[in-house]
């Protein structure tokens, strides 16, 4: 576990910057400081300058009761409206109360739109960004988890564009792909899970319902990928999880373990904001994209969905296996971060190794054992590959890279974990 000293050290750091992974990153993702001194504009970097690299990500503000300090923050940016987004759940809960008491403290003028879907789709993200178009706000504040935020960030840069067209900013080959470079009025994420580390990025991610494909609002950098500085907040994160996780899971009153996990959701989120991501997100995607009737425990029974997270994990070990050969030390630097003692492991061996690590983490949260739960049958292969095919600029990301016959392997042994 990193020192005291050396985590304030490395948020100081992250303080001042912005994000750029081309699934998880906007370049032009402003602070909310920034914006009370002048209006940044987004450009679109790639197009201007080519970096191997560049630290990247949103201002931080972490401790017990920043929330309350809200309504002073959006009073000191000098905004006249603001539009408070959440959804129908948090609605009630002690985040959003202690946020609507912050702002009528300090008497802010607000709106509430309470209506986020968990799992955004194109239809309701077209609704939050007709609501913030009518409310002509010049703040917004997010409340909740990642679809929350997600949605909010969308809401925000449709408002500021009004006469763009939706697929406009979607990426290719879906949308236009087209790159934010107009000025985004300051947004307030404030987390209520731990894992989504949505707060320290700029994109929306959502299901387009006609081509039951998951997709996103992205700008892209010129290169992505694993890098020293990007492996800090990666370290950091797992070594949380080592020695949190467990805790956070069963003890919902250890505030301390919860504390910790939801700071290595953010950690994680510059992290993979940096060097972006690969297989288990760009396999994710025609997972959740492709529900039936899976309904998961903890959420509302209006609608079947995959949380994105467990899409993403659901994959993992079949990926880890896959990938394994082509950088053990990696992986094997991974499990023992998670907990594991490799003093006498092989090389060969390093991508099972992590997969089984991976695997007992699935088991403390009690996940559910592959694909056959989660509703899919073999015969959805072929539709889960051709939904993958298409998530190149993630795919290619990979350390190892993949043929159609590869997917459809990694898909199979996703079917059963346990």
């Amino acid at each position: 576990m990193l020192p005291r000293r050396r985590v304030i050290d490395l948020l100081q750091v992250i303080s001042s910057q912005s994000c750029k992974c081309p699934a998880h990153g906007n370049p032009g993702a402003t602070s909310v400081q920034e914006h009370g001194k002048s209006r940044s504009t987004a450009t679109n970097v790639a197009a201007d300058k080519e970096y191997a690299f560049e630290m990247a990500c949103s201002t931080v503000r972490y401790g017990i009761g920043v929330t309350r300090e809200l309504g002073m923050d959006i009073q000191n940016l000098g905004a006249k409206k603001t539009c408070l987004m959440t959804d129908p759940n948090l609605i009630n809960l002690a985040p959003m109360k202690t946020a609507i008491n912050s702002l009528s403290k300090y008497g802010v003028q607000f709106e509430i739109y309470d209506k986020v879907r968990v799992e955004p789709t194109e239809k309701s993200l077209q609704d939050s960004i007709e609501f913030a178009k009518r409310g002509n706000f010049d703040a917004f504040i997010a409340v909740g988890g990642g679809s929350v935020m997600d949605t909010c960030k969308a809401a925000n840069l449709y408002s500021c564009d009004p006469d763009a067209e939706f697929l406009d900013y979607v990426n290719a080959p879906i949308g236009k792909g087209k790159p934010i470079q107009i000025p985004l009025k300051p947004l307030i994420a404030i987390p209520t899970t731990s894992g989504t580390g949505s707060e320290t990025t700029g994109v929306s991610i959502f299901d387009y319902r006609p081509l039951k494909a998951k997709t996103g609002i992205a700008n892209r950098p010129a290169y992505q990928g694993q890098n020293p500085v990007s492996d800090v907040w990666a370290r950091y994160a797992l070594q949380v999880m080592r020695k949190y996780f467990k805790q956070a899971v069963y003890n919902q009153d250890d505030l301390e373990a919860r504390s910790h996990m939801h700071l290595a959701s953010t950690m994680a989120g510059v992290g993979f904001g940096n060097a972006g991501v690969h297989l288990c997100h760009g396999l994710s995607y025609p997972i959740s994209g492709n529900v039936r009737n899976f309904l998961p425990k903890g959420y509302s029974k209006d609608h079947p969905i995959i949380p994105h997270g467990l899409s993403v994990v659901i994959s993992a070990p079949a990926v880890f296996s896959f990938t394994g050969n082509a950088c053990p030390e990696r992986h094997l630097e991974a499990a023992e971060l998670l907990g594991v003692d490799i003093k006498n492991a092989k090389r060969a061996d390093a991508g099972k190794i992590l997969a089984d690590t991976v695997k007992e983490y699935m088991r403390v949260m009690k996940i559910e054992n592959g694909l056959t739960e989660l509703g899919f049958k073999k015969e959805d292969i072929p539709t889960l590959i051709q939904g993958t095919l298409p998530q190149h600029r993630i795919t290619k990301l990979a350390p190892r890279e993949q043929s159609e016959e590869d997917l459809a392997q990694l898909f199979e042994n996703s079917f059963t974990i346990f």
